[in-house]
């Protein structure tokens, strides 16, 4: 059961679905959802329907009643819901006319973070938001999926930099009641409870809801008075540093997100993994086989023929390792329910590479999945090799980790005015199968005009937001310093140049700082200007990643820079829709080959937003040299000739293409690029093409698996 009574104190008889719409992500997707809240919050009172839970609490009755009684509003009010009604109670789908799902069993997609809208902030970067528009992808194609993840109360962190550039975490606790979540009631009414069973000291959670059109989102919350104090705050925050603490839990969220599907009588279901954080869903798996009579080695049989596990990166921090200590205190009384030994178990989770480093979680969902996949064709080759010495009998090339390239949804990330010119020039039905690559040659008849002034609007928007968060900090009495170096004197007739994700070493965020002279010389120029937006967190824990964010922050406060270098602060899914459609060039540089995928260039590229990237993860499938820039490192560290490379793209061929401008102020030349760039990146690089891949190469057998198998 689902309860939603406290979020809406009052709403009228003939708006009554209102509610049922706010606490459904539906919205956040599709634009006439999300003018109907517009129109409901009324002039200036825009930034409330951002969060339509919060704004339908908050409305006076006396307004809500207006609206109930204001024809224009109820035939908007009527369109929305059938619109709704069509897309989320419709049985009709592509996935139902296309897979065989005799029996009706169901995907359990696992992950440690969802970047679904910054009204949930369940997410620290790039993994989080490909999960989130997996869900909203199968909702769309009507894949059976059921998503299980933790409610982080805490989210990943609030950024604040200090006047020096340092960053600093704030906290800011998730207010449950005015967010689109709601808690899962048992068959008495009460919130659903449950343990994971094999804690020495038992831990309890309950179970909130988020809805994604059709897709459930279960969210785990140790936030709860049965539990200690001290384990109150498991749930609370994500990627906790502490050892210990990310092992408790990733037993809670493998172990206990199966308890929930159990509870809610999901029983016969296919398991994907999205990284190895919460592989130990797999083992209980095989322990509830073991308890009604399987063998160990059938159970594993059995499991192994209904999981799929996609590794997201060759980064040896990503991939989680506990010691064997660590391990026995937690799992010395649950080894035997496997009816197998410790030596045996453990044998599940060694790298004989390193095997006294501890247990890997990667390495253990390697070996008990029978498809598994990197995220792009390049990290298929380096995820191949990497982990040969796991089946040191077959050639490389013969490794069982394929790859399915990474995608974005394309409902969520391509702009409303975007949209607007697709819809004019490419046809009404352009969303519906936006995975044709056919489709979107015709972008070559929109108007070179049109586009431009499009992207100048997006362009504008971005700076205004960047404006006013800089305004709200001089409101706070920030240092001079913090206002400087968060673009108030951008210039939307300015070149623009947009680096935005985790501060990370490997990612080389510093790069294009490597000569400051030259660099200086390329911004300041008097007829070819050029201004760099930044933005990104580092991990609370990574100090490195925290100096790479102080120096970018020292170069932005600098006077000899003009002002044409920023770093905005506290970058989420809200921050980051503005910037990928608004800068003019995306920047990605990561020291080959540790970017397995990334996922902000295809978003970027599908509003003609083109891409300057090394030839790695995506963007070696994704160039074709004629949409963007790219230039090849050797991955051996060489940073003089790697920034060498990329001052001479921007020198002589970037910044001249586009300022050579015609008599009606456009370059034709940048616009062909910027169609160039929607016409490769928006069929190619969708979750549709993404999620259709992962149902025809894995679903399609896992589930004939799941229904011939009494899982």
């Amino acid at each position: 059961m689902d309860n939603y009574e406290g979020k809406f104190p009052y709403l009228p008889e003939r708006l009554n679905r209102l509610g049922e719409l706010a606490c459904n992500l539906w919205w956040s997707w599709h634009p006439e959802a999300r003018a109907l809240f517009y129109l409901l919050a009324g002039n200036g009172s825009e930034f409330k329907a951002q969060n339509p839970v919060k704004l339908l609490s908050e409305t006076d009755r006396s307004a809500l009643d207006a609206a109930a009684g204001d024809p224009r509003f109820l035939r908007r009010y009527d369109a929305v819901m059938a619109r709704f009604d069509s897309g989320v109670n419709a049985y009709q789908s592509w996935f139902n006319s296309k897979i065989e799902n005799l029996g009706h069993c169901s995907i359990a997609y696992f992950s440690a973070e969802f970047g679904l809208h910054h009204s949930l902030p369940f997410y620290a970067g790039g993994l989080g938001f490909l999960a989130g528009d997996f869900l909203k992808e199968c909702s769309d194609l009507g894949v059976p999926m059921v998503g299980v993840g933790f409610m982080y109360p805490e989210g990943y962190l609030h950024q604040r930099l200090s006047s020096d550039g340092w960053q600093n975490s704030e906290s800011e606790a998730l207010d449950r009641v005015r967010a689109p979540i709601c808690r899962v009631l048992d068959s008495d009414g009460r919130p659903l409870t449950l343990k994971v069973p094999i804690l020495q000291l038992p831990i309890c959670f309950e179970v909130w809801k988020a809805q994604i059109g059709k897709v459930p989102l279960y969210l785990i919350d140790t936030d709860i008075e049965a539990n200690d104090p001290w384990n109150r705050g498991i749930s609370s925050r994500l990627y906790i540093g502490d050892h210990e603490h990310r092992l408790v839990q990733e037993i809670i969220l493998g172990i206990g997100g199966t308890q929930i599907l159990k509870a809610l009588g999901i029983k016969h279901f296919v398991l994907h993994l999205n990284e190895g954080h919460s592989s130990f869903a797999i083992l209980e798996r095989i322990r509830e086989m073991v308890e009604k009579g399987s063998s160990f080695t059938d159970a594993v049989d059995l499991v192994r023929k209904t999981t799929i596990f996609t590794t997201h990166t060759p980064v040896p921090a990503g991939h989680d390792i506990f010691s064997f200590s660590l391990m026995d205190k937690y799992f010395a009384s649950y080894i035997p329910l496997l009816g197998i030994d410790r030596e045996e178990f453990y044998r599940l989770g060694i790298d004989p590479a390193n095997p006294g480093a501890g247990f890997n979680m990667t390495v253990f969902a390697l070996h008990l999945s029978a498809y598994c996949n990197a995220v792009s064709r390049k990290h298929g080759e380096v995820a191949r090799k990497m982990w040969h010495h796991l089946w040191p009998q077959l050639g490389e090339e013969e490794v069982p980790i394929s790859h399915i390239t990474n995608g974005v949804h394309a409902p969520t990330w391509i702009d409303s005015r975007m949209a607007g010119l697709f819809n004019r020039y490419l046809g009404p039905s352009w969303l519906n199968d936006h995975d044709n690559p056919s489709i979107w040659q015709l972008v070559d008849d929109i108007p070179d005009g049109e586009l431009w002034m499009v992207h100048r609007l997006q362009k504008m928007m971005m700076i205004a937001v960047m404006q006013e968060r800089a305004r709200a900090r001089w409101k706070e009495h920030a240092d001079p310093n913090i206002i400087l170096a968060s673009g108030i004197l951008f210039d939307p007739n300015t070149l623009t140049l947009g680096f935005a994700r985790r501060f990370a070493s490997y990612k080389r965020a510093n790069l294009i700082l490597r000569d400051l002279q030259r660099l200086k010389a390329i911004l300041g120029h008097a007829k070819m200007p050029v201004q760099i937006v930044f933005a990104g967190k580092a991990h609370p824990s990574d100090n490195a990643g925290k100096l790479l964010i102080q120096q970018v922050f020292c170069i932005a406060r600098d006077p000899d820079f003009g002002g044409r270098v920023a770093f905005i602060e506290d970058y989420n899914e809200e921050l980051a829709q503005y910037l990928i459609h608004g800068v003019d060039v995306w920047l990605n540089n990561p020291e080959p080959p540790f970017e397995a995928s990334g996922t902000s260039g295809m978003k970027a590229g599908m509003n003609g937003v083109p891409h300057l990237s090394v030839l790695d993860g995506w963007w070696i499938e994704g160039y074709n040299g004629a949409n963007g820039w790219a230039f090849d490192s050797d991955g051996k560290g060489s940073e003089d000739k790697d920034a060498e490379e990329l001052y001479a793209i921007l020198e002589k061929q970037i910044v001249p293409l586009y300022y050579d401008r015609d008599e009606t102020g456009i370059s034709p030349g940048w616009i062909k690029i910027m169609k160039e760039s929607i016409k490769s990146a928006a069929a190619r690089f969708s979750s549709r093409r993404m999620v259709k891949e992962y149902a025809n190469k894995f679903y399609q057998e896992a589930l004939r698996q799941a229904g011939e198998t009494e899982l």
